[in-house]
Formats: structure tokens, C-alpha cells, sequence
């Protein structure tokens, strides 16, 4: 129980040659570590980190981001949802993402569209569902603020949605805006978007910053930890 914890919790990316590690370590500690670099046994200091998962098992305080254009109702993919949806709702390729991919940057998030509220602005795509939207009229997508950012401050005549598999979701952009008062009326939804989407996109707090493949910037790289590569903890 202890064995699968650690390695469910502790973001140590090594192969099954681990020989052994310490269980009374937790997060946040640091760890020593002996491994093979270029023929030569060292010891390496690095801090043990939590496992980042891409599409969350928690969502951070609690309410889920949402926001609807046109009927579109756009939301980050997290395990809550997986289990309200039914994992046979999502699909095998979403469902391989949500399980095994991790965040490339801090922030990130898959985005995706969960469900249409139909009307005649959306015609043609109201049966659309769980399905990851990718760009945003060639905006590639970071997260749920990122594209609600785009969409309110795009000025083309169309919103072009580009979504897995070459789906497109294609709608004017002023017809749109104008038709989701009467849509968030007709279904009884008090906002267009959560809370947390009010507030203004702040780019700098959402930098890319690439996710070091290193052990939180120590010595030790994925690829030298190889067979009998690492001796002990």
C-alpha cells in the first residue's frame, strides 16, 4: 500500500530499476541518490515533488470554470467530470489523454466542448459533446482563461473553434454574442461564464514555462537512470 502511494504521489520519473527507496520520505523532502553518469558512480541531491497531473482528480475551490459562446459550453476535463460523463461518454483518445498526459506548462489544461445548448445560432452542432478543443481561429488553447481571453478580445467576423479529429465549430462572431443572453435565459443560467473568469487575464501569470525534465533542476536526467542506475535512497 505504501509502495503504490509513493510512486502514485512522488513525481520520480525512474524505470524498474529501482533497487530501494526510503517510504518514511514524503514530499517535499530531499532525497540523496546514487546513480551511473558516463561510466561513473555518483550521489546527487534532489527534492521530491508531487506528481502534476493534467486533468486534475480535485478541482481548486471546488466550482468548475465554465463558459458558453453561443450555446457552447466550454470547461477543463478533470476526473469529476470522467465520472459524472461515464468514461464510455469520452471517447478511447480523450480518455488515454486524461490518463496518461502530463501538463508541458504550468496552467495548463485540455479544454473541451462538454455539451451544446441548442438553438437556431448553433444548428448543426447540437449534438457535439466531450470532444477537446485545440485552437481558437489558430490560438492554440493553454487553458479555460486562456480561451476565454481570445474570445473576448477577437475582433474577426467568424469564431473558428478547431476541436480533435479536424472537427470545426464555425459561427460569426457578432451573431453569436448576440444570441447567448437569450440562450443563458431560455436554459436558466444566471452567467456566460464561472466566477473565476470575471476576473481580468493576467498573459504574465500564465508564462509557458516548459516542465524541466530534470528532478526539480538537480543533476539527474530520466535518461541516466537506467538499469541498476540507481542505488539507493
Amino acid at each position: 500500500m505504501v509502495y503504490q502511494w509513493l510512486m502514485k504521489e512522488l513525481y520520480l520519473s525512474v524505470p524498474q530499476s529501482v533497487l530501494h527507496l526510503d517510504f518514511s520520505s514524503v514530499k517535499s523532502d530531499a532525497a540523496e541518490l546514487g546513480i551511473i553518469r558516463e561510466g561513473k558512480k555518483m550521489n546527487v541531491v534532489t527534492t521530491l515533488k508531487p506528481r502534476v497531473h493534467l486533468v486534475p482528480y480535485h478541482i481548486e475551490g471546488g466550482q468548475p470554470s465554465y463558459l458558453i459562446v453561443a450555446g457552447l459550453v466550454f470547461t477543463p476535463l478533470s476526473e469529476s467530470l470522467i465520472e459524472d460523463e461515464c468514461e464510455e461518454s469520452m471517447g478511447l483518445k480523450l480518455m488515454a489523454k486524461a490518463r496518461y498526459s502530463l501538463p508541458k506548462f504550468e496552467g495548463e489544461q485540455m479544454v473541451i466542448l462538454s455539451q451544446v445548448l441548442a438553438s437556431d445560432v448553433n444548428i448543426g452542432y447540437e449534438d457535439m459533446s466531450n470532444q477537446q478543443v485545440l485552437k481558437l481561429n489558430e490560438i492554440k488553447i493553454k487553458n479555460i482563461r486562456h480561451l476565454a481571453h481570445i474570445v473576448d478580445s477577437c475582433n474577426d467576423k467568424y469564431l473558428i473553434f478547431e476541436l480533435e479529429d479536424n472537427f470545426l465549430v464555425v459561427m460569426e462572431r457578432q451573431a453569436a454574442s448576440a444570441a447567448t443572453p437569450q440562450i443563458l435565459k431560455d436554459y436558466g443560467i444566471a452567467c456566460e461564464r464561472s466566477p473565476d473568469l470575471l476576473e481580468p487575464y493576467l498573459n504574465s501569470s500564465e508564462i509557458v514555462n516548459e516542465v524541466n525534465e530534470n528532478l526539480d533542476g538537480s543533476p539527474v536526467l530520466n535518461s541516466e537512470i537506467d538499469f541498476d542506475g540507481l542505488l539507493w535512497a
